[in-house]
């Protein structure tokens, strides 16, 4: 099973982002939780070629509003 770890970055707001494990690559448009604030994501990159089952990830998000619903 593969391994994503994916650092967060937030752009819009003093957020001081998250690096996180997750079961799944994030995926643009996705609503992610960080902390008790919701955000969406608008771009992801892979750091660096997986090595076996671990894949390296960099996700910006902004913040999330009632717009998006």
């Amino acid at each position: 099973m593969a391994i994503y770890k994916v650092s967060y970055v937030i752009i819009g707001r003093a957020h001081p982002g998250t690096i996180v494990n997750l079961d799944h690559r994030p995926e643009l448009g996705e609503q992610v939780s960080l902390g008790d604030e919701d955000f969406i994501v608008v771009e992801v990159i892979d750091l660096m070629p997986p090595r076996g089952d671990f894949h390296f990830i960099h996700a910006t998000c902004r913040p999330f509003n009632d717009a998006d619903k």
